[in-house]
């Protein structure tokens, strides 16, 4: 993955200090926490000790997260994490930064982040959370053929939620 995975023009590639900017803003986009694990700011020197900390190897990290592009623009970011490697799984997260949704990016980046995870960590299934009030990311997920499996009653102070999961084919 030393140049990144590409799609046509997009490219999912490792953290690099540069993306600082973007992470500071996307991190602390609290419209986002309710979907995500973040619940609180982070400082710009939290994201830098992250991105320092990262190796990139999912294996040593637990999880990985990469930047999408699109030649110049910085789309947004594509998460593996909660990596299983027994029964090699993990969960899969987006964002794509509010500027650039509605655009395909979604289903381009999910597309790139099946392909490395299912060809070449060899995972079996990728899995995601999605709240039962989040329209978007339900159509994304039933577009990239996840199937939903299990409901979570109370999983949100703000809704249920749905398990999604998808299989190598």
């Amino acid at each position: 993955m030393a140049e990144g995975l590409r799609h046509s023009k997009l490219i999912l590639r490792k953290l690099e200090p540069s993306d600082l900017p973007y992470l500071y803003q996307w991190e602390n986009d609290a419209a986002a926490w309710s979907d995500g694990a973040t619940h609180n700011p982070l400082s710009q020197q939290d994201l830098r000790d992250y991105i320092a900390s990262t190796t990139g190897d999912i294996y040593r990290d637990g999880q990985l997260r990469l930047i999408a592009q699109d030649e110049e623009l910085t789309i947004g970011c594509a998460d593996l994490f909660d990596l299983d490697p027994r029964n090699r799984k993990a969960a899969i997260g987006l964002y794509v930064a509010p500027e650039y949704r509605g655009q395909g990016y979604s289903e381009d980046i999910m597309q790139l982040l099946e392909e490395y995870a299912f060809t070449h960590l060899n995972l079996r299934l990728l899995y995601a959370i999605i709240r039962t009030d989040n329209a978007p990311c339900t159509a994304l997920y039933e577009k990239c053929a996840y199937v939903p499996s299990s409901p979570l009653r109370n999983w949100t102070l703000e809704a249920d939620a749905i398990l999604w999961q998808k299989t190598k084919q």
